[in-house]
């Protein structure tokens, strides 16, 4: 029988218009994925799932083809989930509306504050918020607002003053009676409108070879309910592993469901089986540790 995988991420660029502090620059090399490559990824994945997000790095809005890759989608039964910061939109709002492929639209507000560069907060939610407007009232698009830029160690002080400006222009839009704080916990998000939700979270971190290692005991749905692809072709067993670091092979080389049933990628879901992390990356990834015994 066929694995089938919630979530299946296509890197369709590894460019992206930002430098948020939350994000590692890749150390990849930059480009675009083909529309060529694309229809082959999207015909060796059938069967596995009928959902694909156009994320892993990169900033999806900049891909120059994006509306022929939505169209293709579609021709092909896949829904699209699309997470971007949000800045380009000018560039493809119409697009975007027009596309019966777009399922979600998830937009990582924290990247207004995390990169540096960034002017004019009340222009920039502003432009997602009329964005979201025209979806709600256009087509049945699910919208997910994000501010992932909690911290850890003191979520309660300067973190939420910073968000606050954002929250009043958010509450305003909405007529919503109370603070969104006042509803929303870390990992757990809002309902503000019909098919609009806003998420609050602490600041993502990407894991790192470089990090602490553990002791490598826990759960996680890597290759169980998620893969991914990289814009060269290197098939990644989760969306956090975005520069390639677990390699279970290159879909240009290997059918994959070949990649699917390869030593390593059986390695690692017969350790998770165990509770057991077998991958150097997945010992020292966090997000393990939120799934605690597993299901």
């Amino acid at each position: 029988m066929t694995r089938r995988l919630k979530k299946f991420y296509i890197e369709i660029t590894s460019i992206c218009n930002l430098a948020c502090s939350f994000c590692p620059q890749t150390k990849r090399a930059k480009g675009f994925l083909q529309i060529e490559d694309f229809k082959k990824r999207l015909d060796q994945i059938k069967g596995y799932t009928d959902s694909i997000y156009f994320h892993l790095k990169g900033e999806p809005l900049m891909h120059p083809k994006i509306g022929e890759l939505l169209d293709i989608s579609h021709e092909k039964g896949f829904k699209v989930n699309i997470t971007t910061n949000g800045t380009l939109l000018y560039k493809v709002r119409e697009l975007l509306l027009e596309k019966p492929a777009v399922r979600q639209m998830n937009f990582s507000l924290h990247s207004f504050d995390g990169h540096a560069g960034s002017t004019d907060k009340e222009g920039y939610i502003g432009s997602v918020l009329s964005f979201v407007r025209e979806a709600v009232s256009r087509t049945d698009m699910i919208i997910s607002l994000r501010l992932w830029n909690l911290d850890q160690d003191n979520a309660t002080n300067a973190e939420k003053q910073r968000n606050r400006e954002l929250l009043a222009l958010i509450e305003k839009e909405f007529g919503l009676d109370y603070r969104i704080e006042e509803r929303v916990s870390p990992g757990k998000g809002v309902k503000l409108a019909d098919r609009v939700y806003l998420n609050q979270d602490y600041e993502f971190e990407w894991p790192d070879l470089a990090a602490e290692e553990d002791d490598g005991k826990g759960f996680c749905y890597a290759l169980r309910n998620q893969a991914g692809i990289l814009v060269d072709g290197t098939v990644v067993p989760c969306c956090l592993d975005g520069e390639g670091v677990i390699n279970l092979g290159n879909i240009n080389d290997r059918p994959f469901s070949e990649i699917l049933e390869g030593e390593r990628a059986s390695r690692l879901y017969d350790g998770f089986s165990r509770r057991e992390a077998v991958e150097e990356l997945c010992r020292k990834c966090g997000y393990r540790k939120r799934f605690g015994a597993g299901a």
